[in-house]
């Protein structure tokens, strides 16, 4: 695979962003879709960066872009997700509706069955080692999905399965910017096995972005896994990475065995763990960030 360069996270058009509101979406719906007027929109507890959720009464949730790079996500979910979901056992979301631009809103937008549960935080999860391996066991599923036809990775995943040579630069740019805050040899020699590590495999179906706030709990246990805007056919390696920023120990241990991936898959999971860890270091959570990378080089190690 050819390197492509970085994409940048779209920015968001604050003048955008300020119109996404209940009113909006009220606005929206009354004049797409009146069967569903009369029901109460009111926001999600968790919405998202890419998008903005609101619940449409209690079986119905609306997710409009917030910014015009996630677009291309609207119109690849409401092919494939149909797909997807007949395939596998564990709930994913399912496309009810998309809509247009209107109401002085500028992209499509979609409509999507409602899915109960919380994010998977470990207070939340009974067993965390029966998680890692139903986790697995979701994407092995995933994987076994043919993938013929299905997209291939490019912009709208981010290049996640893509090769990780596309953020090269920019991770070795956030190595040289917090040198002062890392064992420089030990991050570069986890990020050159992960570039090292190339794929050479058929492509298969990824996620792309297995975060606990896409993964539900119901009862302690995995029960749904939600957005997939970054998912396309490529390399899964990008799917490991909640081996390092929500597993641990024994449960990081089984959720590899369940998996089933090779040395080099596991390797480029820790380049793409790696990665964000790196970038995040200045974010909201820098004690997070710190917290993978340190994993990371404790197993690299």
């Amino acid at each position: 695979m050819n390197a492509q360069p970085a994409p940048d996270v779209p920015q968001i058009d604050e003048t955008t962003a300020e119109r996404i509101d209940v009113g909006l979406v009220r606005r929206l719906v009354a004049e797409q879709f009146p069967r569903w007027a009369d029901l109460p929109v009111r926001p999600v507890e968790v919405s998202g960066w890419d998008n903005r959720t609101f619940h449409l009464g209690d079986e119905m949730t609306v997710r409009l872009p917030s910014a015009e790079g996630y677009v291309p996500q609207v119109a690849k979910e409401q092919r494939w997700l149909p797909v997807l979901g007949e395939r596998l056992s564990w709930e994913i979301p399912v496309p009810l509706a998309q809509g247009r631009p209107g109401a002085g809103y500028p992209y499509p937008w979609s409509v999507y069955r409602w899915i109960d549960g919380h994010t998977a935080r470990s207070e939340r999860i009974d067993d965390l080692t029966r998680f890692a391996t139903d986790l697995a066991a979701f994407l092995r599923a995933l994987r076994a999905v043919d993938a013929t036809d299905g997209p291939a990775a490019g912009p709208h995943s981010f290049w996640r399965g893509g090769p990780l040579s596309t953020y090269d630069a920019e991770t070795r740019a956030a190595i040289e910017t917090h040198r002062d805050r890392l064992d420089v040899d030990a991050v570069t020699a986890v990020w050159q096995d992960a570039l090292d590590a190339t794929w050479s495999g058929p492509p298969v179906w990824f996620h792309g972005d297995v975060a606990y706030a896409n993964l539900l709990v119901r009862d302690g246990r995995l029960a749904a896994v939600i957005d997939f805007g970054c998912c396309g056919v490529g390399d899964p390696a990008c799917d490991t990475v909640i081996a390092w920023t929500l597993l641990h120990g024994d449960s990081r241990a089984a959720f590899r065995d369940a998996l089933d991936v090779d040395a080099g898959t596991w390797a480029r999971g820790r380049g793409w763990a790696l990665w964000k860890a790196l970038i995040t270091l200045d974010g909201p959570d820098p004690a997070g960030s710190r917290r993978v990378i340190d994993e990371l080089l404790d197993e690299h190690r």
